[in-house]
């Protein structure tokens, strides 16, 4: 059953006991939150925020209980550089399980790490579970038009590399011009926010490990 807490924070388990989902702690208790689910890693998706309250509340959180805490900063409007993408996969590689991944609400951009996530731990055989996780229900991923080329990443990744690595495609082929051309070729040219000077922005990933005691 699920807890008060897990309903507030739309939380759901993507495995059991290996990764969730989440959206931002705003109403606090993030501590207790984190201790009931025995998490050991935080993805957040939102980028390294230090001038934010709730960026500095969550690492602040995450060091005392001795889990180590990612900052990737994915836009869930902008087609991923291909920075960002491998970012993201080095922060489920060097994840300690239980992780939690979460974003602003746990609708949209945690799904597209969720479905990334199982198919680059777990293989092309999780491509059903992984397309689930943009159900509407139980996650609440009703995307904003810009917000719609996440649902057919997978769907773009199988096409261009069938049955490849997921990390292997994203370092050796993966491009967001290439992404584009594809969804453009689909009609679904209006599903992303136009990139700028042919290019998306870049990001970065920092682990950041809990203090000593």
């Amino acid at each position: 059953m699920r807890s008060a807490g897990d309903i507030l924070y739309n939380f759901h388990w993507v495995l059991p006991g290996e990764v969730a989902r989440s959206s931002q702690a705003y109403a606090g208790f993030l501590g207790t939150f984190l201790k009931r689910h025995a998490i050991r890693s935080v993805i957040n998706l939102r980028g390294t925020n230090p001038r934010h309250w709730w960026w500095r509340y969550e690492t602040n959180v995450c060091s005392r209980l001795d889990v180590t805490h990612f900052d990737v900063r994915l836009n869930s409007r902008s087609l991923p550089p291909q920075r960002i993408l491998l970012d993201l996969l080095d922060a489920f590689d060097g994840a300690e399980a239980p992780i939690l991944i979460k974003c602003s609400g746990g609708q949209d951009r945690s799904s597209f790490a969720s479905a990334l996530y199982l198919v680059h731990r777990h293989g092309w055989q999780m491509a059903h579970i992984a397309q689930e996780q943009f159900a509407g229900w139980p996650y609440l991923h009703w995307p904003k038009r810009q917000q719609r080329w996440m649902k057919v990443f997978l769907a773009y990744l199988a096409d261009r590399a069938p049955g490849r690595p997921v990390s292997e495609w994203v370092r050796g082929g993966y491009t967001p011009e290439d992404f584009a051309r594809w969804l453009g070729e689909r009609g679904m040219q209006d599903c992303f926010r136009p990139l700028v000077g042919g290019h998306a922005a870049r990001s970065s990933v920092e682990a950041n490990p809990p203090f000593p005691r």
